[in-house]
């Protein structure tokens, strides 16, 4: 099993920024994606951005610009850089790790961001 913990979330004004960052550890192997959704309160997750173990990356329209997604594979870590945020932002945003041929898919415990207008 792959183990995820979330840091990095907290409180910021709009405007402002916050780097998120997600450890994957245990069963790391076969890892083909990583990222990153969001929740906001009565609401579905979203995907907020996805990155692909060759680098290629993905974000909702609604971030894209302003987030960035970045993958330190010695350190098997994902990191979601987050600019210019928005109180439309705020939500509990949750690590994602999938194993496509082996049809895992792992979540982190997710971290809280709070945008304040």
């Amino acid at each position: 099993q792959v183990q995820l913990v979330e840091s990095g979330g907290g409180l910021v004004q709009a405007g402002g920024s916050l780097r998120l960052s997600c450890a994957a550890s245990g069963n790391i192997f076969s890892i083909d994606v990583m990222g990153w959704y969001r929740q906001a309160p009565g609401k579905q997750r979203d995907l907020v951005a996805l990155i692909t173990t060759s680098g290629t990356a993905n974000y909702a329209d609604s971030v894209k610009g302003r987030f960035t997604i970045s993958a330190d594979t010695a350190k098997n870590t994902v990191y979601l850089q987050m600019n210019s945020l928005k109180p439309e932002d705020t939500a509990v945003y949750y690590c994602y790790v999938h194993k496509v041929l082996r049809r895992v898919e792992v979540w982190g415990q997710g971290t809280l961001v709070t945008v304040s207008s």
